[in-house]
C-alpha cells in the first residue's frame, strides 16, 4: 500500500510545530536525523535549556522490521511474526515555568504483512495535558479542541476518545491519573482508510490550537522554588508512566529503536519523596481533588463545541 501521504503529512507535521515553538522560546531546535540498524530512521528534533522550554522534542520515525515486537501484538496476538512498518510524530514539551502544563501528542500509522495476505494496517495517536497547577479554564480549553478535532468525523468519537485516554494515562500503582486527560485512540481502522488518515490528521492539525492559547495565558506567571520543587515532584509520575505503562516506549526499545529518540520524552529534573502529601487546603492539593480525576470538562462548564 502506498504510505508516502501518511510520511509527507508526519514531516510537514513536525516542522510546523518545531517552527511554531522556536518562535516561542527564541531559541533553535536541534535537527538529529538517524538510522535504524534493523531497518529505517527518522528526525529529532530537540531543545534543551531553552527560554521557555527545559526540553522539548519532536520526533518523526519511520522504522520497518521483520517481526512484530510484543508490545504491538499484545492486543493483536494473531498478527504477531509479521513484517511490519510504523511511522509516526511524537513530541512532548516541558515548559520551565510550573504553571504552563507539560502536554504531549503523538499520531502514527502501522502496517503489519505477510506474504500471501492482505496488509493489516492502523492508525493510533491523541494529545493530553498534565498540569502542575490546575486552571479550569486551560482544562475546558484543551478538550474544546480535542472534540473540534474530532466532531467532523461522528460525534461518537470525542467521548469514546476521551474515555481512552482517562484510561490510558492512569498509574495503577499509583491509583492516579497522569494529568487531566485529552483524547488517545489506538487500531483505528474502521470507515476505511481514507477516513482514518484524515481524522489522524485532524488530532495533529489541532494540537497548535489546543496547548497554545493556554501558554500564552499562563507562559509570564511569576513562580519561585515552592513551585519549582511541586513541578519536579509530580515530573516523577511522567516518568514512572513512560518507563511502566507506556506502549510506545516499550515498542521503541524492544524494536531496538534509537534509545536517546524515545527517552526525549523524559523530563530534565525530577524528584521523588516517601509519602508526602501536600498541605490540605494549598494549590498543590487542589491539583489533586479538581483535577487529577476523571471528569466531563465539557459537560460541566457547558462549553460549546466551537469553543476556542
Amino acid at each position: 500500500m502506498n504510505t508516502q501521504p501518511v510520511k509527507k503529512f508526519l514531516l510537514e507535521l513536525q516542522g510546523l510545530i518545531v517552527e511554531r515553538m522556536e518562535q516561542i522560546d527564541g531559541g533553535p531546535f536541534r535537527h538529529d536525523a538517524w538510522e535504524r540498524p534493523g531497518g529505517g530512521g527518522g528526525i529529532t528534533r530537540l531543545i534543551e535549556e531553552g527560554n521557555f522550554l527545559e526540553r522539548g522534542g519532536v520526533n518523526f520515525s519511520h522504522v520497518t522490521g521483520d517481526r512484530l515486537p510484543p508490545s504491538a501484538s499484545v492486543l493483536r496476538p494473531e498478527l504477531a511474526g509479521r513484517s511490519w512498518e510504523a511511522m509516526g510524530v511524537s513530541l512532548v514539551m516541558h515548559p520551565r515555568n510550573p504553571y504552563v502544563p507539560t502536554t504531549h501528542m503523538n499520531v502514527r500509522f502501522f502496517v503489519a504483512t505477510r506474504q500471501g495476505e492482505a496488509p493489516v494496517w492502523w492508525f493510533g495517536g491523541g494529545m493530553d495535558l498534565t498540569p502542575y497547577y490546575g486552571f479550569e479554564e486551560d482544562a475546558t480549553h484543551f478538550h474544546a479542541m480535542c472534540r473540534r478535532a474530532l466532531d467532523p468525523f461522528g460525534a461518537a468519537y470525542h467521548p469514546r476518545f476521551k474515555q481512552g485516554c482517562d484510561e490510558y494515562f492512569y498509574l495503577k500503582h499509583r491509583n492516579e491519573p497522569r494529568g487531566i486527560g485529552g483524547i488517545f485512540f489506538d487500531d483505528l481502522a474502521e470507515g476505511g482508510f481514507e477516513h482514518c488518515f484524515n481524522l489522524t490528521e485532524s488530532v495533529g492539525d489541532h494540537f497548535l490550537a489546543a496547548y497554545l492559547p493556554i501558554v500564552e495565558r499562563r507562559g509570564d506567571l511569576p513562580y519561585g522554588e515552592r513551585e519549582r520543587d511541586f513541578q519536579a515532584y509530580r515530573r516523577g509520575r511522567y516518568v514512572e508512566f513512560n518507563l511502566v505503562f507506556d506502549r510506545g516506549t516499550l515498542f521503541g526499545l524492544q524494536s531496538g529503536g534509537r534509545t536517546e529518540s524515545i527517552l526525549m520524552s523524559m523530563p530534565p529534573l525530577v524528584k521523588w519523596r516517601y509519602d508526602w502529601h501536600p498541605e490540605p487546603g494549598s494549590a498543590e492539593a487542589r491539583l489533586y481533588s479538581d483535577f487529577l480525576r476523571p471528569r466531563d470538562w465539557l459537560g460541566e462548564f457547558n462549553t460549546a463545541p466551537d469553543a476556542s
